[in-house]
């Protein structure tokens, strides 16, 4: 009964340790798994799923339509009851008596009838399964762009716990540091060759930087929560990370990349279709304008007293044509309309193509300053860990005081913090080329 017990405890918590192992991922393992569940590319998904079926129903329309009717009447009219009776083959000599035929007895009927109806000619559905098709594609392009926008939040969420982490290693060292610090004051202050205020101060500083610690632990769980809900999770199941990302290179001239946004950003062409789409609308409101053609057969059977039953039938055959000569304004209005609505479009196209070059200058210049801004902060790290290295000494041999060590280690801490920043800020910088560029996940993915 004991073992069973302890097999029964280690099978129920096994699965939770294995989704706590489950939960450390490399950067593409995070994106994938942003790609595959994240409630907003399966929205995406599910509308353009709805524009597919949007183009079936606009299709639709070319093929004949059939219906099923069932009807009952009962009347005295005397041209309604000498329909029925015709309809019904009940029509006899007596109903040819004069007082009959002014006040005929009540008289029911069931009607069942089979129609078919055919559109031989009507212009406006080609143009409404063109826009239909447009809307489809755009939708298709829509799904695309907002897995490039998924996949950029999990590299920034990504990269903001590669920085959590690495400023909660400073802050360890911090401590570290701030604890040595505090000993050699202890120190000189027991050998009577210190001061006890630096011995005080120390311990200050010292629970300074033990405050930052907590902060920066604290920083890495939510940086984790935050990843998992990049990734399609919930808050209470933190990501933790597998690598480091650091040194991406750009590997495209500062000139093509404009050229391949202009080709490759998906809201551009998605605003294209959209352009597109606003120019088949002009054409559909023209088409207003034209006559449709419609064919239609009937087959019907009547009976006095059951319904979808026959006393007899009888087949309809006929063609419609129906064109519209004057309706007031309002097809006029409907392609002024249209017609508007295709230069605000193409206005839109305009201005977001202008936005995108300048966001490509912006992202490359940005890119440039990140990498000459880490390039300072590695060379400020190396000196203010050698000052700190040289005071260190001094204050030990009574030559430096407590206030000097302590400016010296806060400006190696916020050398440290600002390389950490400015590391992960040139990632960030690479990356938001490729998106601005539209091929992120192409660039990440590789």
């Amino acid at each position: 009964m004991k073992r069973f017990c302890i097999l029964a405890a280690v099978l129920l918590f096994l699965p939770t340790a294995l989704q706590a192992e489950d939960r450390s991922v490399s950067l593409k393992e995070a994106i994938r798994l942003a790609l595959t569940r994240h409630n907003l590319i399966k929205a995406a998904e599910y509308e353009k799923m709805a524009t597919d079926q949007g183009v079936s129903v606009s299709r639709s329309r070319y093929l004949p339509r059939i219906f099923l009717d069932e009807s009952f009447t009962a009347a005295n009219s005397p041209t309604r009851v000498f329909m029925i009776k015709l309809d019904q083959s009940r029509f006899n000599q007596n109903d040819f008596i004069i007082n009959n035929l002014n006040h005929p007895s009540p008289t029911a009927d069931f009607r069942t009838a089979f129609t078919l109806e055919q559109t031989l000619f009507d212009i406006s559905i080609g143009y409404g399964t063109d826009m239909a098709k447009t809307e489809s594609e755009g939708k298709l392009l829509a799904l695309a762009r907002r897995k490039e926008e998924i996949g950029y939040r999990v590299f920034s969420a990504y990269l903001d716990i590669q920085k959590a982490l690495a400023v909660f290693d400073t802050a360890e060292k911090a401590v570290r540091d701030a604890r040595e610090h505090l000993r050699l004051a202890k120190v000189r202050n027991d050998a009577g060759t210190g001061l006890k205020s630096d011995e005080l101060r120390a311990g200050t500083f010292l629970a300074e930087m033990e405050q930052q610690e907590i902060t920066a632990r604290n920083n890495v769980l939510l940086a984790e929560m935050r990843l998992s809900l990049a990734t399609g999770g919930r808050a209470q199941e933190p990501v933790h990370i597998r690598e480091a990302v650091s040194g991406l290179p750009l590997g495209l001239k500062d000139e093509e990349v404009l050229a391949i946004a202009l080709k490759n950003r998906k809201d551009l062409q998605e605003t294209k279709k959209e352009t597109e789409k606003a120019g088949i609308g002009v054409k559909l409101a023209g088409s207003a304008f034209l006559p449709t053609l419609q064919a239609s057969a009937t087959y019907e059977m009547n009976d006095r007293d059951t319904p979808f039953s026959r006393d007899n039938d009888a087949w309809i055959v006929g063609a419609n044509l129906r064109w519209e000569l004057f309706d007031g304004t309002r097809r006029w209005s409907d392609r002024s309309r249209a017609t508007a609505l295709q230069s605000a479009a193409r206005e839109y196209l305009l201005q977001q193509e202008k936005e995108i070059a300048f966001q490509v200058r912006e992202s490359l210049l940005r890119r440039e300053e990140a990498a000459k801004r880490l390039e300072v902060a590695r060379t400020a790290h190396v000196e203010a860990a050698e000052g700190v290295r040289l005071i260190t000494k001094r204050f030990a041999g009574s030559l430096a005081a407590m206030v000097e060590l302590l400016d010296a280690q806060t400006a190696l801490n916020r050398a440290r913090a600002t390389l950490i920043e400015n590391e992960a800020d040139y990632a960030q910088a690479t990356a938001r080329v490729w998106y601005t560029a539209g091929i992120f996940l192409k660039e990440v993915m590789k």
